[in-house]
This record gives C-alpha cells, structure tokens and sequence, in this order.
C-alpha cells in the first residue's frame, strides 16, 4: 500500500471531523455553550423560565448623527471595536450577550446558567463599561453612552429554524431598555428592584420618580460604584 494512498486515506477521514469542528464553532458564535449543546443532544424545544435575572442595555448617545459625515467603513470599524470592548467585559463578569440592535447591546446575567449574584454581576459590568467608555473617540468627538438596567424573572429560549436566536421575554427586559431610553448620558441608570438588591454594597444617587413608557411613575436610581471597604479589617491608602 502506497505512502500517498495511506495519507489520502487520513486525508479522508479527517475531513468530516474538521467539518464538525468547524460547525461546532459556527453554532457557539449563534448559541450559549450549554443551549448549544442541549440543541446538539436532539432538543426540539429549548424554553426555560428564569425566576430571577438581571438584564442590561447599552446604547450610545448621539450615534445616527454622528454615523452621518463617516464613512461606512469607518462606523463598522467604530462599532466593531466598541461591540468587541463589550464582549470582553461580557466575558470578564460572566453576563449572557444577547443582542445587538443598531449601536445597542444586551446582555444577562442569570441565564442561561443561573447564579446567585446576578444583579452584582450586571452591575460590575455596566461600572466597567462606563469607565472603559468615557472619552472613547468617535467620529469627530467623544462616545456617549446610557445604561439601563432592571432585575426579575424572565423567559428564555431558542427560536428560527434556519437562523437561530438565543432570546429572553418578560417585563424586566421592556423595563430595562426604558432605563436606557429614558436615562442620562453618562449614567447607568436602575429601577428600585435593582437599588433594594445591591443598596448595601454599592452607592447610588437617587433620581426620584419619572414617566416610564408603559410604566407610568416608578422610581428610579443611578448606579455609581461599589462602596468603599469600611471597618474592621478595611485598608485605608
């Protein structure tokens, strides 16, 4: 038997397991790592229902006219990088990303693997993308954002047949994203149900009531950080 019949013959076999490879890569760039696999183990529904998450939104300020006088490729390059700054922070406090929408982005904490400390997740990640975006140069001035976020139960689930969409429902996801609409530029902006969960660990600065979309009045607060260490065993610089 002949060196190259032996070496077409690997050649051959290998193939179809580079193929699977690379289809495994494609699906975990659409689906979370543990949806994926439900899906690969003959899942034909995959819904699940959450009883408590915390769901984020991003959004810059200002973008559509800003995006006007650039060049096409210079927005895609713009986004690109503001999008892949956010995957990593994503990927840094563990938050699901969801989406994203125009120059939006949403990302969970709780889904699809649940955890204790979701709301502190999300909120880690929105400090982290506040001081990672400040000043960030777009266009011919500086990048502006908003964030919004709101904490409770949703539902999630895999929908489309020929092009799949990891996707959450609820009223917290519709509340969240009016936290970003309705929010301030430079802030991160949370409901009470968020406030009443981190009050104790984190400092915030009180908004007072709006008109919420939908809502009708609810309170509302803005996210500032973490507080800083006090008593015995603190370190003080």
């Amino acid at each position: 038997m002949s060196v190259a019949f032996n070496r077409e013959r690997e050649r051959t076999r290998a193939a179809p397991a580079a193929e699977e490879e690379k289809s495994e890569a494609l699906l975990l760039n659409i689906l979370p790592e543990p949806i994926a696999e439900r899906l690969k183990n003959g899942e034909q529904v995959i819904a699940d229902a959450y009883s408590a998450v915390t769901v984020l939104f991003f959004d810059t300020v200002g973008f559509t006219a800003a995006a006007a006088g650039m060049e096409p490729s210079r927005v895609t390059v713009a986004l690109d990088g503001i999008f892949s700054a956010l995957d990593d922070i994503a990927d840094r406090y563990g938050l699901e990303k969801i989406k994203t929408i125009g120059d939006g982005y949403q990302a969970v904490a709780g889904a699809p693997v649940p955890r204790d400390d979701h709301a502190e997740a999300a909120a880690d990640m929105a400090l982290a993308i506040r001081d990672e975006m400040a000043g960030r140069p777009f266009g011919e001035g500086k990048l502006e954002m908003r964030i919004g976020i709101d904490t409770g139960p949703v539902v999630a689930a895999v929908i489309g047949k020929r092009k799949f969409s990891y996707d959450i429902w609820g009223d917290v996801v519709n509340t969240a994203s009016r936290m970003e609409s309705q929010g301030v530029a430079g802030r991160i902006q949370t409901t009470e149900r968020v406030h009443n969960l981190l009050e104790e660990t984190y400092d915030f600065e009180t908004r007072g009531d709006i008109d919420v979309k939908g809502k009708g009045l609810m309170s509302t607060y803005f996210l500032e950080g973490r507080k800083s260490p006090t008593g015995p065993g603190a370190f003080l610089d």
